[in-house]
């Protein structure tokens, strides 16, 4: 009972969020932003139990400077600037002190993009034409491959055999489960675009199921990053923030992933 509590916790603290989706707009764009600043402080504290030494406060000046000029109409050059001036600054700091390394700031830099620029292509999703659709791709795709890979590898993984796809990283992950996933996000994305098709936005159903077995690939790789990331700094989750899930990168490791598939097939296949 304790632990179904946490967990009613745990999703009462992810409301405001899903309200955020929903409105969209500055909302959300800021709703991320405060997701993104959590995240990269998990990420720098679990980099920290190895002893590297993440530059935190130009990380997150980074975040705070990006998302204020986060706009409708995205400018790749101003990101690129924010990155190389960021980093000729700390790129000094290491001949200042000699505490830092240029792996501290590869970390710090990581850290940045990672998590919070991934973040950040959900408003970037969200700013197109039928944005507050099409933003659902990524949490449909990342929500259904995430249910069908555990529910398939746990019941139907035992019949079929239970091939460990990456042991070292995750060893309860089955290569059952995976096809699970990857074929739970595809339909799933599927039968959302023939929602869309019904209501008036006309994009092939083609390209949604490309989408979906994409993100269905590409969300399990997330959850194995955010894994292999936790195993080699020996950590069990990232932080207690959202009792009975984790941090916010536990939580949102796949979703991380799936932003980037969705923003840019949206971007460089649709012309969106």
């Amino acid at each position: 009972m304790f632990i179904l509590n946490k967990r009613y916790i745990g999703a009462a603290i992810l409301l405001p969020f899903l309200i955020f989706l929903v409105i969209g707009g500055v909302f959300l764009k800021y709703g991320l932003m405060v997701l993104s600043l959590g995240g990269m402080y998990e990420f720098y504290k679990a980099c920290k139990r190895k002893t590297y030494k993440p530059i935190e406060f130009i990380g997150y000046a980074m975040c705070l400077i990006y998302y204020f000029t986060l706009g409708n109409n995205f400018d790749g050059n101003l990101l690129m600037a924010i990155i190389v001036l960021s980093l000729i600054i700390m790129l000094c700091i290491p001949v200042i002190n000699l505490q830092y390394t240029f792996i501290d700031i590869a970390i710090t830099l990581l850290g940045f993009v990672y998590v919070a620029v991934f973040f950040s292509l959900i408003t970037l999703v969200n700013y197109k034409a039928h944005g507050a659709y099409l933003l659902w791709l990524v949490f449909i795709s990342s929500w259904l491959c995430d249910t069908t890979a555990y529910y398939v590898g746990r019941y139907i993984g035992k019949y079929i055999g239970k091939t460990k796809i990456c042991p070292q990283v995750s060893p309860k992950k089955t290569l059952a489960g995976s096809i699970g996933g990857l074929l739970g996000s595809a339909v799933a994305c599927t039968i959302y675009g023939i929602y869309l098709n019904n209501v008036g936005i006309s994009i092939s159903i083609v390209h949604f199921i490309i989408i979906g077995l994409l993100c269905g690939l590409f969300c399990q790789f997330g959850d194995f990053v955010a894994s292999s990331i936790k195993r080699y700094v020996d950590l069990k989750d990232y932080s207690n923030l959202i009792p009975g899930h984790g941090g916010v990168l536990d939580r949102f490791d796949s979703i991380l992933f799936a932003s980037v598939i969705v923003y840019y097939y949206l971007t460089l296949i649709l012309k969106i």
